[in-house]
């Protein structure tokens, strides 16, 4: 079995957000999306659900925004 980056996707109050996916990346998403759920065992979620996942992971490990938050909070 292999180790994924992304979890379950935890339900939260989600903010509506609208863009546009170039067709590569959307093809990737639908195979990230049934990859984990082959890996849990459930049905394969949205893919459009794993965005807000995914770009929580890289903000959270991007070291330079991390600074650069330190340095000059929001």
């Amino acid at each position: 079995m292999m180790k994924l980056k992304l979890g379950p996707i935890e339900d939260d109050k989600p903010v509506k957000v609208t863009l546009e996916l170039p067709a590569a990346l959307h093809r990737d998403l639908v195979a990230y999306a049934e990859i984990l759920g082959r890996e849990a065992g459930q049905v394969a979620p949205d893919p459009a659900r794993l965005i807000a996942p995914m770009l929580e992971r890289f903000i959270a490990t991007d070291r330079g925004f991390a600074k650069a938050r330190r340095v000059s909070p929001t």
